[in-house]
């Protein structure tokens, strides 16, 4: 299965961003989510309902996280099985980049993506074949 681009959990997360200060970045990501031909991983689901309902500022109540992630299931999704494991893990030593880091690079390579849209890794920053784009630089 391959996707145009990887969207890491801080995307998902400004997409459904209430507060005034993210008005921006959360036009970017709803740009993103609504154009895009996207992956995630199913760590990015983990991720996405653990921030939105207990990190941010607004949470949201969980039946209202439970829905948006019945809608991202839709999308290709790279479940976070042994191979992956191990990708995560090669990737975290060859790069010195955190295990997290690492799976979430595992699972855009998995899903055969050649963008990985996030916040959280090195702008412009090439990861085997995975290239890191920033989408909030000029927002």
């Amino acid at each position: 299965m391959s996707v145009e681009c990887f969207l890491d959990t801080n995307i998902l997360v400004y997409a459904v961003s209430a507060l005034q200060e993210d008005s921006s970045k959360k036009s970017r990501a709803l740009e993103l989510v609504q154009i895009s031909n996207f992956g995630i991983s199913s760590q990015v689901l983990q991720e996405f309902y653990v921030t939105v309902t207990r990190k941010i500022q607004k949470p949201l109540a969980p039946e209202i996280a439970v829905a948006l992630l019945q809608e991202f299931r839709l999308f290709p999704t790279a479940h976070t099985d042994y191979p992956l494991i191990l990708s995560a893990i090669e990737h975290s030593l060859r790069f010195r980049i955190s295990y997290w880091d690492g799976a979430i690079v595992a699972a855009a390579e998995a899903l055969e993506a050649s963008v990985l849209y996030s916040e959280d890794l090195s702008h412009d920053q090439q990861y085997g074949e995975i290239r890191v784009v920033n989408p909030f630089l000029e927002v």
